[in-house]
């Protein structure tokens, strides 16, 4: 009885290696319902959280469940009749069986793919959720327009809640040609608007944000000479999230309005009357920042001010440094204004939930 007990532990390489088979085959088993972490080529919404980052992810589902199926209609799964129908009659063969088996697994997966699924960020107090069949700017912007009329808080432990419309390696080279086609939509002539960029790293020390900033700005520049950059009420606003080796990227309206894309920030001062989004008007539009007083220390009108501010109050997420960036320039001078940064605006953003 000995024998048989010492024969599996004597080829010891042998047994390493069959553990790391089946680490990889429930891998790749995983793989077919979608990624499991932050990569490049996704689509999804990027969560800041208060310290419970599960609590998080059953907050998220909830609230994009509830305006996913307002919005788009009840999720829909495929037909339980397209899952291949058992081997007939072959199942004393072990290859065809195992085969079956693979197919079933398969089959079952990609029947369970769902509209929101959440993967590893990368990041510490940050939730991705990966989004499928639908436009992430949208819906984000749909439920943070809803809260902001209503006041009604919905949730507890999120923060803010940033759509990512694309994702590439961050690198700067990578970087630049995604955003080349990437931004057209916006900036591309005939479209035109005002703009800020606004930046944020985190667990990445090879990016620099000033060459970030600069390179973005100057494709802007570059798709029609008209787009200006403006911080106080811009029309669009990049955003460029840095999470390790992979670069998130979307252009979002109404960040200012919206407080950051803040969910705790956008239910308060139900003392101002809620106000749709106004195109450029006179710097300072109060209406934007009633209590808050966000924004309220940009660059001087009129001067082409070159300013670093620190920003003193960022979320509780941030465990390690990181620094968000905006290009401002106040006269609309052309974009190849990147040397005009501010880091941060200087806004007492309250993420304390």
């Amino acid at each position: 009885m000995a024998e048989p007990a010492q024969q599996p532990p004597q080829p010891s390489g042998g047994k390493r290696k069959g553990k790391a088979q089946y680490v990889q085959a429930k891998r790749a088993r995983r793989g077919d319902a979608g990624p499991r972490q932050l990569e490049p080529g996704l689509q999804g919404i990027l969560i800041t959280c208060n310290m419970n980052e599960r609590k998080c992810v059953e907050e998220a589902y909830s609230l994009l469940n509830e305006y996913g199926d307002d919005m788009y209609g009840p999720e829909k799964f495929t037909d339980k009749d397209q899952q291949p129908s058992g081997s007939e009659g072959e199942d004393d063969d072990m290859e065809a069986a195992l085969k079956k088996e693979v197919g079933d697994i398969k089959a079952s997966t990609e029947m369970r793919l769902r509209r929101f699924q959440s993967v590893e960020s990368g990041a510490n107090n940050v939730v991705f959720i990966r989004t499928l069949g639908i436009e992430p700017e949208k819906l984000v912007h749909h439920i943070l327009q809803d809260m902001y009329k209503t006041k009604k808080k919905k949730t507890r432990v999120i923060l803010r809640m940033l759509p990512i419309s694309g994702t590439c390696k961050a690198f700067l080279e990578d970087m630049k040609k995604y955003a080349e086609t990437f931004l057209e939509p916006w900036f591309k002539a005939p479209n035109k608007g005002t703009f800020q960029i606004v930046y944020k790293s985190r667990n990445n020390s090879h990016m620099n944000r000033e060459e970030v900033i600069k390179e973005l700005a100057g494709i802007v520049g570059s798709l029609n000479s008209e787009n200006k950059v403006d911080l106080t009420n811009p029309q669009y606003t990049v955003v460029v999230e840095i999470i390790k080796a992979v670069c998130c990227l979307s252009v979002v309206k109404d960040y200012m309005l919206f407080r950051k894309y803040n969910l705790q920030e956008v239910v308060k001062s139900a003392k101002d009357p809620p106000q749709p989004h106004s195109k450029l008007g006179n710097g300072k539009e109060a209406k934007l920042e009633p209590e808050a007083k966000l924004n309220q220390k940009d660059p001087s009108e009129g001067k082409n001010n070159q300013q670093v501010v620190p920003e003193n109050n960022e979320e509780l997420e941030q465990t390690k440094p990181k620094s968000e960036s905006q290009v401002v320039n106040e006269e609309g001078a052309k974009p190849e204004l990147a040397d005009q940064v501010t880091e941060g605006s200087k806004s007492n953003e309250n993420d304390h939930s």
